[in-house]
């Protein structure tokens, strides 16, 4: 087997786990006579006695055949629907822990039914995520039907759009306690960092993470995973070169004063635009350490304006700069670029500048996932990229058979020289495919694309849809309308992602849906989730791609050659052909393109988790010293002791030989406001006189705040407020640093420097540093802080 070929490899290990799967699946059906002969009371006490059984000792897969035959009963009472043998062979997988890949419309969320009562009954909580609320909230309220039925809990893991209520930890808490939540990945990863942030036990809110089920896995956790998931606060101080280093910028002359590499999103200035800068600023060197940001905001101004696009990037929405998704169109409400580059795009549109926050907490989506200790996914368009899920997430993408045989016809792709040959080539394949009555979707890559295929089909007057996922309860709508006979829907790839299109009446007789693709996309997995949108449960259905050398996957990855002849094709001025490129090497030249496109993105998302190691790193040992304050904080006098004696110290061995100013200086700072003269005879060059002295001063103030705190209670309570705001302090400075970090290091590279080696050993450094400057802040937490109390006698404590 290992001379095998990769693809026959693969088939034949899918294969092997189908006849397991198989086995099990035979001992489900057996069970469904017994199940349909239950009365309705009979069927909703399986649960009790599931739970029982659990509690005396045996496991999930102990339970399963009798769970799964339950469950799949009760869907067929309560919704109406028995989920089909496929189904049941998708949930099977789902519930061990991998990819099940099944074919659009052959009902996931169904399928999702059966793992989640499953592994919600071991009392942990199950977790279904989707890719938007819209979908989360609909599939709640559908398939929440039956598992309250059955007598468990479900929650929807966010607040409802437009509601007046306040979505508070209790709120959280009440959601989390439920036995399955269904939610997004964006709120997950938020709530997951809030409740890294809270002071109190009382306050955290998320059971530790056990089943989770990913929809559309491929569109999270790889399209969306290198996106970080950020909380921002304490801002910095605001900079007021923004303005300036954006008026400069628009003086400078590409190739002549900077460089610009659209390829590697890079642009740079040149050495007259170094000359040019100093001049305008009137400095010395632009590169001292004196002009750091300088630099850093004419780097971030030439950003702005040359690598971001308005339209494309971002818009301008109610004087505010929004990001959106490129290829949806959707404007991604509450994200914002970091590092001052969404500062530096306000000051080129002339909008009021916000605060450029420093990171409070982040991750991302492949470091959130990767905690869950068992993580399922679904999805239609998984196996081209089963090698990334098995090494990064450790979950194998098994292909389940459709229910029905696949009618639909997928035509070989059509290839144009150029963008306006192509484009005209399928507006005439749409005009004749829609005299037909035929339904159309034509997807296109980009919002751009879409909208001039938008104002050809106006043109024609062909009466259209145009769908770029602004309105996610539109978007659904109008996906499932694309069915209808005679409707044509302009869309984007993902709009609409995991809302089935049915066919109108009359429409299987013509064909059933069209599927039109109008340029080569940077994935075959995207290919194939466009493909699937047709033929759906058996339906009759096409597809056909329309593609051209201008297309930008082609552009930016094809071979030399290609763009070779490309030239020679504009300089002989060969004039507009209708004529498609017909030999072989153009469609090897479109598909080296495309893999070369996945082994980019792969890369990149391979970068960002092998840069983000050191983050997780870090984060789980904060995060978990945070918890063990949260809950367990009865030994912290002891620790402080320690902690003030480590910093006085260190302060001690770092200031020698040590001098009466310094030791002013620093007492002043960091231990009391009221010192005011040393006792006599004391010698400041003996360090045992002076650590007696500082740790004098310590235990003055303790027994003060003793005094004023009253009860143990409350002086327990002082001692991990201050080092937990003390942890939470420098862990922001820390977020922030590694943020600034990966930007520095990214430049070592010039000089021949390995720069994840470098980032991995910065960072370790600053990681280290950290943990020093937490100890220090401790002390001043404990030592120049105020306790105060009201005349109701409740205290306040004031940090400064």
């Amino acid at each position: 087997m290992s001379h095998m070929p990769k693809k026959q490899k693969t088939s034949l290990l899918n294969k092997f786990r189908l006849r397991r799967l198989h086995k099990i699946l035979a001992k489900i059906n057996a069970l469904a006579d017994s199940m349909a002969a239950m009365t309705d009371e009979e069927l909703q006490g399986q649960t009790e006695r599931f739970k029982e059984r659990l509690s005396k000792g045996e496991t999930l897969d102990d339970i399963l055949v009798e769970a799964f035959a339950t469950i799949r009963e009760a869907d067929k009472r309560v919704l109406g629907t028995f989920p089909y043998d496929v189904q049941v062979i998708g949930g099977l997988i789902l519930h061990q822990g991998d990819i099940a890949e099944m074919k659009t419309g052959e009902g996931k969320t169904l399928t999702a039914t059966l793992p989640i009562y499953l592994n919600a009954l071991s009392g942990k909580g199950a977790i279904l995520v989707t890719t938007n609320e819209y979908l989360a909230r609909r599939d709640a309220e559908e398939m929440g039907q039956v598992y309250n039925w059955l007598g468990l809990s479900i929650a929807v893991g966010f607040a409802e759009e437009d509601s007046d209520e306040e979505w508070d930890y209790q709120k959280r808490q009440d959601v989390y306690n439920s036995d399955i939540v269904y939610t997004t990945n964006g709120a997950l990863g938020f709530d997951y960092l809030t409740d890294n942030l809270v002071a109190n036990a009382k306050d955290k809110f998320l059971r530790p993470f056990h089943f989770v089920i990913v929809d559309e896995v491929d569109a999270v956790l790889l399209d969306s995973a290198q996106t970080p998931l950020i909380i921002s606060g304490s801002p910095r101080v605001q900079s007021n070169l923004y303005n300036i280093c954006d008026q400069f910028v628009t003086t400078l002359v590409e190739d002549e004063d900077y460089e610009l590499d659209e390829n590697r999103k890079a642009v740079w200035l040149k050495r007259p635009g170094i000359e040019e800068a100093e001049r305008f600023f009137d400095i010395p060197n632009l590169f001292s350490g004196d002009y750091y940001e300088h630099n850093r905001h004419i780097n971030l101004a030439l950003k702005a304006h040359h690598l971001y696009k308005k339209g494309v990037d971002y818009v301008i929405d109610d004087d505010e700069v929004k990001l959106l998704d490129r290829k949806t169109g959707r404007i991604l409400e509450g994200i914002r670029l970091q590092g001052g580059v969404h500062q530096a795009l306000e000051a080129k549109e002339h909008t009021e500048l916000t605060e450029e926050s420093r990171a409070m907490a982040s991750i991302t989506l492949q470091a959130l996932f990767q905690m869950v200790p068992k993580l399922a996914g679904m999805t239609g368009t998984g196996k081209v990229a089963e090698n990334e899920f098995i090494k990064t997430y450790q979950m194998a993408v098994i292909q389940v058979p459709t229910n029905r045989p696949l009618r639909r016809i997928d035509y070989p792709d059509a290839i144009y020289a150029t963008l306006p040959e192509k484009l005209y080539a399928t507006l005439e394949e749409v005009k004749r495919i829609h005299a037909t009555g035929q339904p159309i979707l034509l997807v296109s890559g980009t919002v751009e694309i879409a909208e001039v295929y938008s104002s050809m089909l106006l043109k024609e007057g062909i009466p259209h849809s145009t769908l770029t996922a602004n309105n996610i309860p539109k978007e659904a709508q109008i996906i499932k309308e694309a069915g209808q006979l005679g409707a044509v829907t302009v869309a984007t790839p993902l709009a609409g992602r995991g809302t089935d299109i049915k066919l109108g009446e009359g429409v299987k007789e013509l064909g059933g849906l069209a599927v039109i693709g109008t340029e080569m996309m940077p994935s075959r997995r995207i290919d194939l989730q466009l493909r699937g949108r047709s033929g759906r449960q058996g339906d009759p259905g096409m597809s056909k791609f329309f593609l051209s050398l201008e297309d930008e996957v082609v552009l930016e990855n094809g071979p030399k050659w290609v763009h070779k002849y490309f030239e020679n094709y504009e300089s002989k001025g060969q004039g507009f052909s209708d004529a498609a490129l017909k030999p072989r090497r153009f469609r090897r030249a479109i598909e080296y393109s495309q893999k070369a496109a996945e082994s980019k993105g792969e890369s990149a998302r391979a970068t960002t988790v092998a840069f983000d190691q050191s983050m997780t790193v870090q984060r789980e040992k904060v995060y978990g010293e945070r918890d063990r304050l949260v809950f367990e904080d009865d030994k912290l006098f002891d620790e402080v002791a320690l902690i003030v004696n480590e910093s006085v110290n260190r302060f001690i061995e770092t200031h020698s030989p040590m001098t009466e100013e310094k030791l002013r200086r620093y007492i002043l700072d960091n231990m009391t406001y009221k010192f005011r003269y040393f006792p006599d005879g004391f010698d400041v060059t003996d360090e045992a006189q002076v650590e007696e002295l500082l740790m004098a001063l310590y235990d003055k103030e303790i027994a003060n705040k003793k005094q004023l705190l009253i009860t143990d209670d409350g002086i327990a309570d002082f001692y991990r407020l201050s080092v937990l705001k003390a942890i939470d302090t420098l862990w922001i400075e820390e977020v922030d640093a590694l943020q600034q970090l990966k930007s520095v290091v990214s430049s070592r590279s010039i000089a021949q420097r390995d720069t994840m080696q470098e980032y991995h050993k910065e960072s370790l450094i600053s990681y280290d540093k950290m943990r020093d400057k937490i100890k220090d802040q401790i002390v001043k937490n404990i030592m120049l802080s105020v306790v105060n109390h009201d005349k109701k006698g409740r205290k306040s404590i004031y940090y400064m």
